[in-house]
């Protein structure tokens, strides 16, 4: 397994916005083979900004780097730099391979 993650910081005025940008984009990650699920998740809020982190999984880190060279992965960020005025500061990546998982099994009936 492999985490992609993108950490924003938004300004606290543009945090809806932000928010309404990822709900509406055409992501497109259900076409790419290798994708698990998505998350956009909402941190702290600091006196004039919100964090941000977009946290993408996939089957391994071949799927996640196939997918930034696809044309899924063109189209979901062709518009992306639209959205710079909101931010403070670049996004910051970060990924991450599993060393451990750890699921919660079935209750027992």
């Amino acid at each position: 397994m492999f985490v992609a993650m993108n950490r924003f910081k938004v300004f606290a005025k543009d945090a809806e916005a932000f928010e309404a940008v990822w709900r509406d984009r055409d992501r497109r990650l259900d076409e790419v083979p290798g994708f698990v699920e998505f998350a956009l998740l909402k941190g702290p809020e600091a006196e004039d900004t919100v964090l941000y982190a977009s946290h993408t999984i996939w089957r391994s880190r071949a799927d996640f780097e196939a997918w930034t060279r696809s044309e899924a992965f063109r189209a979901a960020h062709r518009n992306a730099g639209d959205n710079k005025p909101m931010y403070a500061g670049h996004p910051q990546f970060e990924g991450f391979e599993s060393v451990l998982v750890e699921k919660k099994q079935k209750d027992a009936a």
